[in-house]
């Protein structure tokens, strides 16, 4: 093969020979014969791409290379493709099998071609709707009209052919378009008033005009000589009728008349406001009016009321006012005209009303004989007369109060007179009248009475008791006033406290006249100071009179011992204890080893063991350092048991002493677990009160709670008790608890003390 000469010029592959005019005819006739069998032929995608050339070339002999194919395989070319025009049609509702068309309805046969009859554009010849689009879209198009309109599109582009002017178009404004650009404008100038004085100079024009607002420049209207005057040319023509001025002045007219109307619209506009305006004021005024005719009816009503009460409170009145119609009157005044009560100054009013009646109602008034005479009418009368905020102590006020001021000035004179006359030891009918009245007076004034009235009387009362001679116990005139004065009465402990420790001087224990008196005192003491005053005034002298106790198992006197045990339940458990280790169980376990050195009766022995056990309660028993004594005496009896082997020996008294051994050795057992099961069970509730709130259970735990507060070290001692009791380090001091009462080591004894000193000295 030759090398082809790309620098030649482009030249065409010929595709056949040009035929005569006679076999284009020919072949004109054949096509039209075989224009039904074209219809039937396959898609040009079909067509084999290489053509037929040769001089016997003709287009009847075009034919398909893989022939027809069946409706199965439609759409088969997609497989060579992306799908796009599968996945179109599926976005737009087109589903497989089905037709296409809004109601899916399709057509059978292939869109027909109408052949246009010229070489002019679409439309040019009339429709070109087929017969098969009119069967399947019946719709009738409005040919006539599009007709018209393409005349008159068409018409548009040539010379009128009269040669004529074209009629000149006016614009017309109604006079509802001109109030709506009216309010607008004001809309739009109303935030631009700053810039209504501002100076504008105007260059544009070929002389320099000023203004004195940008407003101006919208005014301005052309001059005839504002204009250059301009050559006539070939194509300009003369203007006819050309008047600026009277244009000028037409439009000025227009203008001034657009204004004129606009300006009518506002001020009718303004005119309705207005009217709006004063009819509710008008509204707001007769409202106004109204209230206030109420008020002086109201007032009126009250003022008749009042006068007619001054008139029957006057002396000599055939019909006199009394307090509980005066408090009727109240109660109407107070319901239906509240808001007048509110306002009216309550206080003069009672004042000049009510006091002098109240005077009269408590003038023979004895409150020590009848407590609750008046409470009623009192309780009525401060529902009508106190203020409803709350006074306190300190800031009363008794001119703002009618209520506070009738007690203060009416009802406590008396109570004054009777308290000064009264004797502290007859409490009973005192404390009945001020619980008849603690609901009723006002707290202040009760709290008055309490601090300058009783308080001081009880005092001097206590001053001059004297627990020796006096026949009436403290606590019956003293205990009575607890529930009204509570903390009130401390101050007055310390003085008894005093008194009874020196009666207790020359006390013996036989006498048991002492527990009596200080019996209703364990309660109201703090736990602290009680414990302290026994442990002071009443210890040692039990303890003494342990020391004069003998143990004689032959022939035993219980009297000194019934006198000790008897004050178990005012002493603490750990200071009997501490008595009964230190002066009781030496010399008794002393006879028990000298009993059995001289051999024993061991059934005797037993007995007296046992018996000398029982005469101890069972929280006594419970005490660790107890029951190590009664353990001893078991291992002292063991040994004895045991050591005498060469000797003679009672039958059966080894088997007895071990018997007894395990006997209270399990007592003690079921004991110990019983105590550990109800301290669990404790802590189980215990640990539920916790979680629902933070409150300390117990002494201990408030002790822990305020360590934590003040960053102090509070934890147990370990292997270290006092008296059974389990010691504790707070800080840098040593404590233990007992009872609710913290023990703080000092140098020779335990000293009780409050939490708060503990505090003080830990830091």
């Amino acid at each position: 093969l030759s090398s082809r000469d790309y620098s030649a010029p482009v030249n065409f592959i010929s595709a056949g020979l040009k035929k005569s005019a006679a076999e284009e005819a020919s072949e004109e006739d054949s096509e039209e014969d075989e224009k039904p069998a074209k219809q039937e032929e396959a898609p040009k995608e079909f067509v084999p791409k290489k053509l037929k050339t040769g001089g016997n070339f003709k287009p009847s002999q075009k034919g398909f290379v893989g022939g027809t194919k069946s409706f199965m395989d439609f759409g088969s070319w997609e497989r060579h493709t992306k799908g796009i025009g599968q996945k179109l049609l599926q976005k737009m509702g087109y589903v497989p099998g089905r037709g296409l068309g809004k109601n899916a309805q399709g057509i059978i046969n292939p869109i027909e071609a109408k052949q246009r009859k010229g070489k002019g554009a679409v439309g040019a010849y009339g429709s070109e709707r087929t017969s098969q689009s009119l069967q399947d879209f019946p719709v009738v198009d409005s040919e006539e009209e599009a007709e018209e309109e393409f005349q008159k599109e068409l018409s548009q582009w040539r010379k009128d052919p009269n040669g004529g002017k074209k009629k000149p178009k006016y614009s017309y404004k109604t006079v509802e378009e001109l109030k709506a650009k009216g309010r607008i404008n004001k809309q739009l100038s109303a935030p631009q008033k700053e810039l209504s004085q501002v100076k504008v100079i105007d260059m544009t024009g070929r002389e320099q005009k000023v203004y004195y607002s940008y407003s101006q420049i919208s005014h301005k209207h052309n001059i005839p000589d504002d204009s250059p005057q301009q050559p006539l040319g070939k194509d300009c023509k003369p203007q006819g009728f050309a008047l600026p001025e009277l244009e000028h002045n037409l439009q000025l007219l227009i203008d001034i008349t657009e204004q004129e109307i606009i300006q009518s619209d506002r001020q009718l506009q303004y005119e309705r406001d207005m009217v709006v305006n004063l009819t509710h004021e008008l509204q707001k005024v007769s409202e106004v009016l109204s209230h206030e005719e109420t008020a002086i009816s109201n007032l009126s009503k009250v003022l008749d009321m009042v006068e007619e009460c001054e008139r029957r409170m006057q002396p000599g009145c055939e019909d006199p006012l009394t307090l509980d119609e005066c408090a009727k009157i109240f109660e109407t005044l107070q319901d239906k005209y509240y808001e007048e009560y509110r306002m009216s100054d309550r206080v003069d009013l009672a004042v000049a009303i009510v006091y002098p009646l109240m005077k009269d109602y408590f003038r023979s008034w004895d409150p020590l004989k009848d407590c609750t005479y008046g409470t009623e009418i009192i309780a009525k009368w401060k529902s009508l007369l106190e203020n409803d905020q709350l006074l306190s102590h300190g800031g009363q006020d008794l001119s703002t109060d009618a209520f506070h001021r009738l007690m203060w000035e009416i009802w406590m004179p008396y109570v004054r007179t009777i308290v000064a006359q009264w004797q502290p030891r007859n409490c009973g009918s005192m404390v009945d009248f001020l619980d008849s009245w603690v609901h009723v007076v006002p707290v202040w004034i009760l709290e008055n009475i309490l601090d300058q009235l009783i308080f001081p009387k009880l005092q001097k009362e206590v001053e001059n008791w004297n627990p020796l001679t006096d026949t009436v116990p403290i606590h019956s005139w003293i205990h009575p006033w607890l529930p009204l004065m509570q903390a009130r009465l401390e101050p007055l402990y310390s003085p008894i406290r005093n008194k009874l420790a020196s009666a207790l001087q020359k006390w013996h224990p036989s006498d048991s006249s002492a527990k009596l008196i200080l019996q209703p005192w364990k309660d109201v003491f703090t736990p602290g100071s009680w414990e302290a005053f026994m442990v002071k005034n009443i210890v040692p002298k039990l303890g003494m009179c342990l020391n004069e106790l003998i143990i004689n198992p032959h022939q035993q006197h219980m009297d000194a011992f019934y006198w000790v045990m008897d004050w178990e339940g005012m002493i603490s458990v750990s200071s009997l204890v501490g008595l009964l280790e230190k002066h009781f169980f030496p010399k008794w376990l002393q006879v028990l080893c000298s009993w059995l050195s001289n051999s024993p009766n061991y059934e005797e022995i037993t007995k007296w063991y046992l018996g000398w056990k029982s005469m101890f309660s069972d929280q006594v028993l419970a005490h660790p350092s107890i029951k190590d004594k009664f353990n001893e005496a078991l291992d002292i009896m063991n040994r004895a048991v045991s050591s005498s082997v060469g000797g003679y020996m009672q039958p059966g008294a080894r088997e007895n002493i071990a018997y007894l051994t395990h006997t209270e050795r399990r007592k003690d057992f079921q004991y110990e677990a019983m105590q550990e099961r109800r301290e669990a069970e404790n802590m189980a509730q215990r640990g539920i009160g916790m979680a629902a709130s933070s409150v300390p259970m117990n002494f201990k735990d408030l002790i822990q709670t305020k360590a934590e507060e003040h960053n102090i070290v509070f934890m147990p001692v370990i292997g270290k008790r006092h008296e059974g009791k389990q010691l504790y380090t707070f800080g840098r001091i040593v404590i233990y608890i007992d009872r609710g009462v913290v023990f703080v080591q000092g140098e020779k004894t335990w000293v009780p003390t409050s939490l708060q000193s503990l505090i003080d000295m830990a830091k």
